[in-house]
């Protein structure tokens, strides 16, 4: 925002019709147009946006008066210089008006004045300020750049979850291993015993 009042305070600056000879203020007309074609270009929301209107308003329609001449009372009036700074004017506020501006997002506030970056010290020209620089920046490159993020913070949990699962399997099948190791073992053992008994009873029928 702070770029729209540096392009409004541009057409002040000129140099280049130091020659016109006419009274600005005095077309009704252009007055109406330069009044409306700002009001377009300023938020309703910027604080003292009333009193910013009139007074660009005023600095516009007086320009002519401020780069050519200081007697305001003139004979001759050099009709073709002044509505050609006319057509001038009206047409880079047209062109002004009808640009994108970036703005802060919803959860930022605009802060006036320069900007002092606590990490290199130096200035910045961000406007935007949620505790740290917003930025000017693309809303479509932030959205990609969030969906990238989102996408990857969705394949960590999805390796993580699998990582845990597969954790959860090989300790599940561990034990069942071990388990079935164990009855195994047992079931052998009793066999095993069982077998010897028979053995021992065989030799002792022999016996007698």
């Amino acid at each position: 925002m702070g770029d729209l009042w540096l392009l409004l305070l541009l057409p002040l600056s000129l140099v280049a019709f130091h020659g016109v000879k006419g009274c600005l203020e005095c077309d009704p007309k252009f007055t109406e147009d330069i009044r409306s074609l700002l009001a377009k270009m300023v938020p309703s929301e910027v604080p003292g946006r009333f009193h910013l209107l009139e007074r660009q308003t005023k600095e516009m329609t007086h320009l002519s008066f401020k780069v050519s001449h200081r007697d305001k009372m003139l004979r001759v009036l050099a009709v073709h210089k002044v509505i050609k700074l006319r057509i001038w004017l009206k047409n880079e506020l047209y062109k002004l008006g009808n640009e994108t501006w970036k703005a802060c997002s919803e959860d930022c506030v605009v802060t006036e004045g320069p900007i002092l970056d606590c990490w290199t010290c130096l200035r910045t020209t961000s406007r935007c300020f949620r505790g740290e620089y917003c930025g000017e920046e693309d809303s479509k490159k932030t959205e990609s750049r969030e969906i990238a993020l989102f996408l990857i913070l969705l394949t960590e949990v999805v390796i993580l979850g699998s990582a845990l699962l597969l954790f959860h399997i090989c300790v599940s099948h561990r034990r069942k291993m071990k388990a079935i190791r164990s009855s195994l073992k047992k079931y052998l053992e009793k066999k095993l015993e069982e077998l010897m008994r028979m053995t021992d009873e065989k030799d002792d029928f022999g016996i007698r």
